[in-house]
């Protein structure tokens, strides 16, 4: 990865913050979106068709490889929902105290009450493309529990209501970044996609 140009398809600050903390474990650097480049929506189907949405908007617009990333939260009792929608669950625009509150309702209105009943994971895939076209693409999850209300002020998302089981019962809200991006699916995709380039 030393000398290569990528540039980071993300307008998020926070993806962009925490995509930038795990590659810099990695010895990876990021350069910026240009503030020039307007949205891309992300009307895809899957994780990975947004990503490759994001990814070769920024490469045709650059010029350089661009990274870009798609997250679901996918939720056993709501048939796998929020998934693809999750940033925009409750509608746009994106607001995550609204998403948490529908995702926190439509639970309830299911009858998931016990942790067995609230099981989810997060998934999130990573997606390089290339100028010449050619992608490498890397997946990471993490599997946990959907709390019955918030805990904690880190992160960002559906951070505050999601417990990893590889925790210890805090959300990754409650967790320093540095524990959240250890066990994170961010961080997991984006580790496996570093080992693909190294």
């Amino acid at each position: 990865m030393v000398g290569r140009r990528l540039v980071c398809a993300s307008a998020n600050p926070d993806k962009v913050r925490e995509i930038n903390e795990i590659l810099a474990s990695c010895g990876v650097v990021l350069e910026p979106r240009p503030p020039t480049i307007p949205d891309v929506e992300e009307d895809a189907a899957t994780l990975e068709g947004n990503a490759r949405l994001k990814a070769v908007a920024i490469a045709e617009a650059t010029g350089a490889a661009a990274l870009a990333d798609d997250t679901g939260l996918e939720v056993n009792a709501l048939g796998g929902a929020p998934g693809v929608r999750s940033a925009r669950y409750a509608g746009e625009p994106s607001n995550s105290e609204l998403n948490i509150a529908k995702l926190l309702a439509d639970l309830n209105a299911a009858g998931a009450i016990t942790p067995d009943q609230r099981r989810a994971r997060f998934r999130t895939v990573v997606l390089i493309r290339w100028p010449d076209g050619s992608e490498t693409i890397a997946e990471g999850t993490v599997a946990g529990v959907i709390a019955t209300e918030r805990q904690g002020e880190g992160g960002f998302g559906y951070d505050p209501v999601f417990a990893p089981d590889e925790g210890d019962g805090r959300t990754f809200a409650e967790m320093d970044p540095s524990e959240k991006h250890e066990i994170s699916h961010r961080g997991r995709a984006l580790r496996l996609l570093a080992l693909e380039l190294s």
